[in-house]
């Protein structure tokens, strides 16, 4: 039976081949950064009423979530809706937003990161329709919000306050068509440190917290060469990303300071692991250690805040979720797939890595067109990204 669904599948996303760019180009012109992401909810809402999705909701965030089936397993198929914005205008060779088909890409800011894996998910929902879809699975597509601003946080809302807990995951960020079977984690940590201040014509009365600081950051340089390493993820990384002062005036010696690290976590590696090191390494050097909690409302009004610290994550090669992907891949495709990890971070640090669902990612698009100008996906990419998608329940 699974040849000959896979051939339908395989058909069916060929087929919608325009309709996946087309659903693309659409999104891709609706701008959409982080907690603004009303408009292009309610765009995606409309396109999945009518596909004939069995149920379409948003939840108390602002995610969007379309379901297809009733069955008692569920998989979530996931993909964030948000985007970082445009930068510099002038790199763009064509305007961010404007959704160009040409050349079999579609372009535009938030094409790869990652509107590309919601349009190939609502192609896969309408074929999956079209093919009487009665397997025992609730297949819940998410369309969720704020994950540039803080990877995860649209996740544990919708498992801590929406009680929605899928038995597997498919994270459908860019993966350039690989099977991903997790990244490494990350936190953001914040040092401060105390000064005196006196008039910067007499800086030998004063206390200056920008040398504390400095001092800190050249300890943090060398501790970066002595961190893990795991065979699969690398290594882990931390550097100093930005340097603060205050004083009463620039002819003052500055009286406080702060150093914002971006440290990225390999396996083995966990918040209380990171904070021992730094504050092993500054233990000559008086200092408060801080990791910070993102606590914007999203654009439905909700308030949900978060540490800004994201867990690593990784899932066995034997897995059984890891293996199915790898079947589904191979009949589909006629091919072995390529079974590796994001560089970045996804919504995984919360489904896998704080709430231990077994994940994999698979998405259309190159990572490196990523937050960069110029980016553009494959039509051909979706092709494939929404026959995965609809054909890996039948291998679960």
């Amino acid at each position: 039976m699974n040849s000959e669904i896979i051939k339908k599948i395989s058909e069916l996303a060929e087929k919608y081949s325009k309709f996946s760019a087309e659903n693309l180009s659409a999104i891709v012109k609706i701008p959409s950064l982080s907690g603004e992401e009303k408009i292009v909810v309610e765009k995606i809402r409309n396109l999945c009423f009518e596909n004939s999705f069995d149920e379409v909701k948003t939840d108390g965030l602002g995610s969007l979530i379309a379901r297809i089936g009733t069955g008692k397993r569920i998989i979530a198929i996931d993909a964030h809706i948000d985007t970082v914005d445009t930068g510099n205008l002038a790199q763009w060779k064509i305007p961010p937003y404007s959704g160009l088909i040409a050349d079999g890409y579609v372009h535009g800011r938030g094409s790869v990161d990652q509107k590309g894996g919601a349009a190939a998910m609502i192609t896969a929902g309408k074929i999956l329709k079209e093919l009487s879809f009665d397997r025992d699975f609730t297949i819940l597509f998410t369309f969720t919000v704020m994950e540039e601003d803080c990877d995860g946080l649209c996740w544990n809302y919708l498992i801590e306050k929406e009680k929605i807990v899928p038995e597997f995951a498919v994270i459908t960020e860019p993966t350039n068509l690989n099977i991903y079977r997790g990244h490494r984690g990350r936190m953001e940590i914040e040092i401060y440190f105390e000064g005196k201040s006196a008039h910067g014509s007499m800086p030998e009365m004063g206390d200056n917290a920008i040398y504390k600081a400095a001092r800190a950051s050249l300890l943090v340089e060398q501790l970066n060469e002595k961190l893990r390493t795991d065979d699969f993820l690398g290594k882990g990384t931390v550097t100093t990303s930005e340097i603060v002062s205050q004083s009463p005036s620039l002819c003052a010696v500055a009286d406080m300071a702060k150093i914002h690290l971006d440290r990225r976590l390999t396996a083995g590696e966990t918040k209380e692991s990171a904070i021992a090191e730094i504050t092993d390494i500054l233990k000559n050097i008086p200092h408060k250690i801080v990791v910070p909690v993102y606590d914007r409302i999203s654009y439905k009004g909700t308030a949900f805040s978060q540490e800004k610290y994201y867990p690593t994550w990784k899932i066995p090669v034997d897995s059984p979720l890891l293996t199915s992907a790898a079947k589904t891949y191979r009949e589909l495709f006629k091919e072995k797939p390529v079974i590796d990890k994001w560089t970045f971070s996804t919504n995984g640090v919360a489904i896998c890595g704080k709430h231990n669902i077994p994940s994999i990612g698979f998405g259309p698009g190159n990572e490196i067109f990523a937050h960069a100008p110029n980016e553009k996906i494959p039509v051909s990419d979706l092709v494939r990204a929404s026959a995965f998608y609809a054909a890996l329940p039948y291998f679960l």
